[in-house]
């Protein structure tokens, strides 16, 4: 189990009550279902990235702000081995948080990393309108959102307003490694 299951679990419940939702009704809002929920919330089983996205959009924020939520406060120095690290075994996403959300700073630093063919699909975006830049380092991404496409390589860089649906698809048999930029406006 990963470090931040339990916060994270105890974290999304907080978030469903000050809605005053039930599961039915976060089931409804999300297409996530009741039972799938419920095992997210008592920590039995970790979202993956898509479950999470779609969480972040019911309740209007960033992956990134809900995962610093449940994280201890950011120190200004993060020693590598201080970032908190989250993993979706599913489709074998690895995401550090190399510098995280603070309330006195306008960006947070991701580093990235898809697994090589691996697919993340992301009905809608936590916050219409949010900048990002994406940086690869290595391997190739493919990037959809709504009808645009970009295939990225190595060195090359993405900025956009994030909108609609988009996808992450590392194509080759290398993994996509990159490093992303989110902006908070």
């Amino acid at each position: 189990m990963d470090l931040l299951d339990r916060p994270l679990a105890a974290r999304l419940t907080e978030l469903r009550i000050a809605q005053g939702w039930s599961l039915e009704n976060l089931a409804s809002i999300t297409g996530i279902s009741r039972a799938t929920l419920s095992r997210i919330e008592r920590a039995e089983t970790s979202p993956t990235a898509a479950l999470l996205n779609r969480l972040c959009v019911a309740y209007g924020m960033t992956m990134s702000r809900l995962l610093s939520e449940v994280e201890s406060r950011a120190p200004l120095w993060l020693p590598r081995e201080q970032q908190p690290l989250w993993q979706d075994a599913e489709s074998g996403f690895i995401r550090r948080t190399v510098s995280p959300p603070a309330s006195n700073f306008q960006a947070e630093l991701i580093e990235g990393e898809l697994r090589a063919g691996a697919l993340i699909d992301y009905h809608a975006p936590p916050v219409t309108g949010i900048e990002q830049h994406i940086w690869l380092l290595s391997g190739e991404l493919v990037i959809r959102m709504s009808e645009q496409q970009w295939h990225l390589h190595a060195g090359d860089c993405l900025r956009f307003h994030l909108s609609g649906s988009s996808s992450f698809h590392a194509p080759s048999a290398q993994d996509a490694h990159y490093l992303l930029v989110i902006c908070k406006s």
